[in-house]
């Protein structure tokens, strides 16, 4: 039995949950959580089918980061110990966010037969996820021993009802929204998630994270090394939060990326760079000498720049309010959001989704 380490509850951004205690917030609640796996994660000689459920507007690369390392696997051993389809909601090549098709070998149903279904999900989901789909997923979830969902797949099974008192994450960024809109899913912050038959992963670097470990529980600590080295990876655990400083950019001084870090986890109640700075240590003064170093900017311009941009992406992506929207994003009001967002990107908000 595995544990993961946080559970999350309570309203804000769930970045970097390692990090939050260094600026407490009584509106986050720490716990300890079992991770349960099943047998599909057992040592075993006998093949692996995995069907691929692809969803328009997924991404190539979570595509390929759930299937290339079953073929490096299959390489490795020298015989066939993973196989997979690739299907789509019509069974027609489906489009993926960088314009390319990608082919199917048919719809849903021919899922069947498969050991687990995984489903890949991106962009633009209320077109994507319709309801006979969502009918469709419900019914056929039973046939399998595994259903999980990678990036904003957990969306989709939480809409059919799969997720219900499961554990399960989903990408960093919409995080708060499914914990707020599944209330009977636990939501945790973690790169990947194992729930009994189900497991949900944050994106694409967690899916080549969930088949290594796939891999590893299979066939061994061995072979999960070789893919891993085939693709110049680092496996990292599931109970990893999605985004950790030590996975930015490695020339950045390490107390500016715990800044970052720490702005990032409370966009919505912005901190004061001296509260910032006392966390890691240093002064106001060499906190901004550092973040001009390592950024071009104050620490003040770029905590600004954080906010700015998840209000954009809160603004396409999702149908809040911008009262909301200010509030996630740590503006005392609507009018003070679009003042600074029309300074920044020479729109104001609403333009956006006009």
């Amino acid at each position: 039995m595995k544990t993961s380490r946080f559970m999350v509850s309570g309203m804000g951004c769930l970045l970097y949950p390692a990090h939050i205690t260094l600026l407490a917030s009584p509106r986050f609640a720490l716990y300890e959580i079992p991770m349960t796996e099943n047998a599909l994660f057992a040592p075993a000689t006998g093949p692996l089918t995995i069907a691929l459920f692809v969803l328009p507007q997924a991404s190539i690369l979570e595509v390929a980061s759930a299937l290339d390392p079953l073929r490096s696997a299959n390489r490795h051993l020298g015989h066939e110990a993973c196989r997979w389809r690739v299907v789509t909601p019509d069974g027609a090549p489906v489009p993926l966010t960088c314009g390319i098709e990608l082919p199917s070998t048919g719809p849903l149903a021919h899922a069947t037969g498969a050991d687990a279904l995984i489903v890949i999900a991106g962009y633009r989901l209320n077109e994507v996820a319709t309801r006979p789909l969502i009918r469709d997923l419900r019914r056929i979830a039973p046939r399998f021993q595994l259903v999980g969902g990678i990036d904003a797949a957990p969306w989709v099974m939480a809409r059919a009802g799969l997720l219900d008192g499961y554990r399960a994450t989903v990408h960093w960024e919409d995080l708060e929204d499914l914990a707020a809109a599944h209330p009977e899913t636990t939501v945790l912050p973690d790169r990947y998630v194992i729930d009994r038959n189900r497991a949900t992963i944050g994106g694409a670097a967690a899916a080549t994270d969930f088949m290594l470990h796939l891999i590893r529980a299979r066939h061994g600590a061995a072979l999960a090394r070789q893919v891993a080295a085939s693709f110049l990876a680092t496996h990292r655990k599931g109970s990893e939060p999605q985004i950790a400083p030590e996975a930015q950019d490695p020339s950045l001084d390490p107390r500016v990326a715990r800044a970052t870090a720490l702005m990032e986890a409370t966009l919505d109640a912005p901190h004061p760079v001296a509260s910032i700075a006392k966390a890691v240590n240093l002064t106001p003064r060499r906190l901004e000498t550092l973040f001009r170093e390592s950024l071009g900017l104050t620490p003040g311009a770029y905590a600004l720049s954080l906010r700015l941009a998840a209000a954009r992406r809160l603004l396409t992506d999702t149908k809040h309010p911008l009262a909301d929207i200010a509030l996630r994003t740590g503006f005392s009001s609507p009018a003070t959001l679009s003042r600074a967002f029309k300074a920044r990107f020479g729109r104001p908000p609403g333009s956006l989704r006009a």
